[in-house]
């Protein structure tokens, strides 16, 4: 007779949010994929060329929905706000690197891990080598798994002040990374851009990035880093302390 093998329930929803995480990749790439045809038909490079302000103001738009469906798909997996966080930083990781994967695939692009991108245009372009957005990825995905597993194993989880402080600080020194460089080219006008948004989009077509902060990006990640590790010892050590109950029960059970 075969075996029916029966996914938890928290497997079942892992699975599916990884499926949706790798088809909205695909998505998304598909997209940029036609963005590129229309306005990069000699291949993506800086300075961009500026799209009509509608159709820009538009894909402002679609990079706000894109979040708002990863963040989405995070609330209906998870149980609590814990695992609802982790559900929508592991599919925005795996949403990424498929991304990646899926462009060079089909046009051949990035030529290496270190060809800028332009990664996020609110509130101001995020640029970057491609190599940095996937290392975050592979961090995010690292985070997603921690939680699911533990709580699959019936781990309390739970974040510590100093380790959400270290992680969200670490965060906001990324950001700084990606846009330090577009910060340099406003200069004095960048927060009036921000508000207004039309000049921003007309001042793109002029932006070329020279210089990445690698020990900016390298100083956050390491923050967002420390702070996951501290987190995953302390989840593996309640691990340990949980099991070592449940056998001194078994042990007291049997005798």
């Amino acid at each position: 007779m075969a075996t029916k093998t029966v996914l938890k329930p928290l497997n079942r929803t892992f699975l599916w949010v990884t499926i949706y995480g790798v088809a909205m990749g695909v998505l998304e790439a598909a997209v940029v994929i036609y963005i590129r045809r229309l306005y990069f038909p000699n291949g993506f490079q800086f300075p961009l060329w500026v799209a009509e302000t509608d159709i820009a103001i538009i894909e402002l738009w679609r990079e706000m929905a894109t979040i708002v469906m990863l963040a989405a798909v995070g609330a209906i997996a998870g149980r609590n706000r814990g695992e609802r966080f982790a559900y929508f930083v592991y599919a925005f990781g795996v949403w990424d690197l498929v991304y990646y994967a899926f462009l060079k695939l089909a046009l051949g692009w990035p030529a290496s891990p270190l060809t800028w991108d332009i990664l996020f245009l609110l509130p101001v372009p995020w640029v970057g080598p491609m190599l940095t957005p996937c290392i975050l990825a592979l961090t995010m995905i690292a985070f997603g798994i921690t939680v699911v597993r533990f709580t699959s194993d019936g781990v309390e989880v739970d974040m510590l002040h100093r380790e959400r402080i270290l992680l969200w600080l670490g965060a906001v020194v990324v950001i700084l990374s990606f846009t330090l460089e577009w910060a340099r080219f406003e200069g004095p006008t960048i927060l009036q851009n921000i508000a207004t948004h039309r000049a921003l989009l007309y001042r793109v077509g002029g932006f070329v990035p020279v210089h990445f902060p690698w020990w900016i990006f390298v100083l956050g990640e390491g923050m967002i880093i420390a702070a996951f590790v501290q987190f995953h010892m302390r989840l593996s050590a309640r691990k340990r302390q949980r099991q070592r109950a449940s056998a001194e029960v078994r042990r007291q059970v049997r005798r």
